[in-house]
């Protein structure tokens, strides 16, 4: 029998979801925020919490919320037991604030830890997609979900008139549309924010942006999503959400 030493197994990097849910939504009407709207019987919010919860890949969540419901969100994860979520926290005005403000709830952690940021209103995310992005940052600092367009997209641009006219068609096969979550190396997505912060022309939608402007040489790892991944943002939205979970066999 040998009598070498066995090298012991290095742990793998921990593993946090922010599940941000920052904003408003304007767009679905109504006086709440649409992450507190009722999707098969539970806030949409819930379903993302949910998913990060029961995900083993994932160690422990945190969750942005607007600062005038941080009571309702609190209430939900008690009463539920997502015993995963550390901390509840307000979000910000925006979807760049609340990205920030959940970096800054994870200060001091150390750069080789893991984050993904997922928008809180995509509820319908698997653990597989969860799966996939943890194990892409096994060999990139910057991971995002995409599909791809099924879509001709179009460039648009405002003629001497005023009037919308199309200027370009790009090639399809090349263009994906992002989803969440959006996964990262700590020392990765804070280096971005860092140049990006610094930056007085900042406009940011999406946090892989963020990486790709700001650390062009870092490598953004696509791994493959799921169309029924949506983000609810218009009305009619829920409508699908819930027939999408009726397919996979869950009560809507």
């Amino acid at each position: 029998m040998s009598t070498e030493s066995v090298p012991a197994r290095q742990a793998r990097p921990r593993v946090t979801a922010a599940v941000l849910a920052g904003g408003v939504g304007t767009r679905m009407g109504g006086d709440r925020p649409k992450q507190l709207l009722s999707l098969a019987g539970r806030p949409i919010i819930e379903h993302s919490i949910a998913a990060f919860c029961s995900a083993p890949e994932v160690d422990d969540v945190i969750v942005l919320m607007v600062d005038d419901h941080l009571a309702e969100v609190e209430k939900i994860v008690a009463e539920g037991g997502y015993g995963k979520v550390s901390r509840i926290l307000p979000g910000g005005a925006t979807r760049t604030d609340t990205s920030c403000a959940a970096l800054r709830a994870l200060e001091g952690r150390p750069g080789e830890e893991l984050v993904l940021l997922h928008d809180a209103v995509r509820p319908l995310v698997s653990g597989r997609t969860i799966a996939r992005c943890v194990a892409a940052l096994g060999e990139a600092g910057a991971v995002g979900v995409a599909v791809p367009s099924t879509d001709t997209v179009v460039e648009a641009e405002l003629g001497p008139d005023g009037r919308e006219v199309l200027r370009g068609v790009p090639p399809r096969a090349s263009l994906r549309r992002m989803q969440t979550p959006q996964g990262f190396r700590l020392d990765v997505i804070r280096r971005a924010y860092e140049r990006a912060l610094a930056d007085p022309g900042l406009v940011a939608t999406d946090d892989c942006g963020v990486v790709l402007r700001y650390l062009p040489d870092e490598e953004i790892r696509l791994v493959q999503g799921e169309e029924a991944n949506i983000k609810v943002t218009h009305p009619g939205d829920l409508a699908v959400a819930e027939a999408l979970l009726r397919e996979r066999g869950e009560p809507a």
